[in-house]
Formats: C-alpha cells, sequence, structure tokens
C-alpha cells in the first residue's frame, strides 16, 4: 500500500528541533521524502503499524502534527505530478 505522511512539529525550542529530525529519520526510513515535511511510503500492513507506533512516539501531541493518508490502489488514478521533482519507482528496478 502506498501511505502518504505528513507532520508539523513545533520548532520554537530545541526539544522541538530534535523531535523534527527524529520524525524526519523515521520517515526516510521506510520512503522517500516528496516534500519537506511530506513522505510516500510503500509499506505492508505491519510495516505501517510498526511506522504508526514510532511516529506517536516521537511527536508531542500537544504541540505537534501528524498525517497518515492510504492512498487506494491503483495508485497511478490518484497521483499527478507537475515540476522537476521524479518519485522512485517503487516497483522498478534498483538502480545503483
Amino acid at each position: 500500500m502506498l501511505i502518504i505522511i505528513t507532520y508539523d512539529v513545533s520548532t520554537v525550542t530545541a526539544a522541538g528541533r530534535k523531535r523534527l529530525r527524529r520524525v524526519a529519520k523515521v520517515c526516510e526510513s521506510n520512503g522517500q521524502r516528496v516534500q519537506n515535511s511530506v513522505f510516500e511510503c510503500k509499506i505492508d500492513q505491519m510495516q505501517l503499524e510498526e511506522l504508526e507506533r514510532r511516529l506517536l512516539d516521537e511527536i508531542d501531541e500537544k504541540e505537534d502534527s501528524l498525517r497518515l493518508y492510504r492512498l487506494t490502489e491503483p495508485v497511478e488514478l490518484h497521483i499527478k505530478e507537475y515540476g522537476n521533482f521524479h518519485a522512485v519507482d517503487f516497483d522498478g528496478a534498483l538502480v545503483i
């Protein structure tokens, strides 16, 4: 399944800036960054539950926000891309 994760972490304090870095690292370990605080992740249900748990462990629900969107299949019908960003083809060949 394709999951879109968006977050807004308060960076007013040093603790908030640390939370922001930790949230980004969790997201980077599961998908690709498509905007500053937006990630695409192609994961299964078990990975989604683990990712959600890890993200909830990092954020402060009183100061931050976190949204997870599950795109329905076929995702090609729900995504339009414009501009110079080219997403990774999760199903394509891995080229190093």
